[in-house]
């Protein structure tokens, strides 16, 4: 008996966990036809609640006022750093080496201080359009939550519309904004696709993220020319072969 009633709580977890955020600020999944939170394509579709869908315009972690009272104590970190490096934050190639490091490192990660609906609020259109849009070999560069050393690389995006589209350059903008977080590929692979599905719900979204990860290239194991491919298929680009097709076919071209 106690067994099954573990094993229920175990269940209720794990069903918890799968309606956890995607991207960091909402309480359920967007889930597309033949998609679901285990991978499967050809399952049934849910509706998304509205409250889901809207979500997206909620989200910022960080202001320009939060930059201003935490950088002292970020350039103090870093003047412990150097310090328990060796060096000596009084020489005077380093005197000003904390402040910089701290605005620097404000800068990497603005993306908490960006909210998507600042970004699309004006730039999402209704146009009788349903052929595939695709925006390829986006820059992208990001911190390694694990190490804080940059990932670099490139993005590549494209959807079906279902009558909304977007302007061309926000699909930058919103790989600008999850990219400039600490963060870890798969993930921010994901939070791409999803946000272009909350805001559009387009008929389907794809991404591909091909990067070099500086803890693999500076140390660890030291392979200088690996790169990580992460991709996301959601709605007709993950239960039509040939959409998904079309769509790596295109961005390899």
């Amino acid at each position: 008996m106690e067994r099954s009633k573990q094993k229920q709580v175990n269940e209720n977890e794990n069903e918890n966990e799968a309606d956890s955020a995607i991207n960091g600020h909402f309480d359920g999944r967007v889930k597309m036809p033949g998609w679901s939170a285990g991978g499967a394509a050809g399952t049934p579709s849910t509706v998304p609640s509205s409250s889901v869908m809207e979500s997206w315009r909620e989200e910022r972690t960080r202001s320009l006022e939060d930059n201003e009272m935490s950088l002292p104590s970020i350039a103090a970190a870093y003047t412990t750093i150097l310090r328990g490096l060796g060096e000596d934050p009084q020489r005077q190639g380093l005197l000003k080496t904390p402040w910089r490091a701290a605005t620097a490192m404000q800068f990497f990660t603005k993306g908490y201080q960006e909210k998507i609906i600042d970004v699309l609020n004006d730039a999402i259109f209704d146009e009788d359009h349903d052929e595939m849009v695709i925006v390829k070999d986006i820059d992208m560069f990001s911190m390694c939550e694990h190490h804080l050393v940059p990932i670099f690389g490139r993005v590549h995006i494209g959807y079906l519309p279902n009558k909304r589209v977007l302007g061309l350059s926000k699909l930058a903008r919103i790989v600008e904004i999850y990219s400039r977080r600490l963060q870890v590929q798969e993930r921010l692979t994901k939070q791409i696709a999803v946000a272009i599905t909350e805001a559009l719900q387009p008929a389907g979204v794809g991404v591909v993220i091909e990067a070099t990860h500086m803890c693999m290239v500076m140390r660890g194991v030291q392979k200088m020319n690996s790169k990580t491919v992460t991709s996301t298929m959601l709605g007709v680009f993950r239960e039509d072969p040939k959409t998904r097709d079309e769509f790596l076919t295109l961005i390899r071209s």
